[in-house]
C-alpha cells in the first residue's frame, strides 16, 4: 500500500510539472550505473545478470536527474520483474543523430530476455493501472504505475517511450530524450597553499 501510494504522489507532483521545462543536468551514464548498483540486491536474487553498454559520445543533457533516475529505475525494475531469472538484461545508452524532424537525442534501452508482451497490448502499456496479466504482476509486486510515471516523465522532457516486443523472445524499452547540451563550467584553479 505505501509503495502504491508513493507511485501515486510522484506520478502527481510530475503531472504538475509537466509543462515546466527541467533545468537541472542529467549525466545519463551515470545514472544508470548507480541505479543497476541499487537493484543489484534483486538482479542477483533472480540470478541475472546484467550487460551495459555505455556510448563514448553521450554527453550530460539538460534535464531533472532525479526524474530521469525514476525512469531508468521503473525500465530497470520491470526487466528484472518480467525478464526470464537466470537470464540477462541489456542496457544501452548511445546518442541518436537527428533524423526525420527529430533532433539528435540520447537514449536509454532496457532489454530483458523474458515472455514478451502480445501485441494488442502494447499501445496501453504506459496506462495507469493496465497489466498485461494482471494475476502474474500482483504476484511479482509492483503498483501498475511505474510505466505512467516514465510516459509522464518523457512528455517533460520533450522525449518519448518507445516499446518492442515478441512473444517469446522478451522486449526493448527506449526511454529516447532531446540531447539539450549543457554548457558544463570550466573548473576555477585553486590558488596554491603558502
Amino acid at each position: 500500500m505505501s509503495r502504491l501510494i508513493d507511485d501515486m504522489l510522484s506520478l502527481s507532483r510530475i503531472e504538475m510539472m509537466e509543462h515546466t521545462a527541467p533545468k537541472g543536468v542529467a549525466d545519463l551514464p551515470a545514472l544508470v550505473r548507480r541505479t543497476i548498483e541499487a537493484l543489484e540486491p534483486r538482479i542477483a536474487a533472480r540470478r541475472m545478470r546484467v550487460e551495459l553498454a555505455v556510448d563514448p559520445a553521450v554527453r550530460p543533457i539538460v534535464g531533472d536527474p532525479d526524474q530521469l533516475a525514476q525512469v531508468a529505475t521503473n525500465l530497470l525494475d520491470n526487466a528484472v520483474k518480467y525478464g526470464r531469472e537466470g537470464g540477462s538484461i541489456r542496457v544501452r545508452v548511445f546518442a541518436t543523430a537527428a533524423e526525420g524532424g527529430r533532433p539528435a537525442g540520447v537514449a536509454i534501452a532496457v532489454t530483458d530476455d523474458g515472455l514478451g508482451i502480445p501485441r494488442q497490448h502494447i499501445p496501453r502499456l504506459t496506462e495507469r493501472f493496465y497489466r498485461v496479466d494482471a494475476a502474474r504482476s500482483r504476484a511479482i509486486g509492483g503498483t501498475g504505475l511505474g510505466l505512467a510515471i516514465v510516459k509522464h516523465v518523457l512528455n517533460r522532457h520533450r522525449g518519448v517511450l518507445e516499446i518492442e516486443s515478441e512473444e517469446g523472445k522478451g522486449s526493448t524499452f527506449t526511454a529516447w530524450l532531446p540531447a539539450v547540451p549543457v554548457d558544463t563550467p570550466r573548473p576555477v584553479a585553486q590558488p596554491a597553499a603558502a
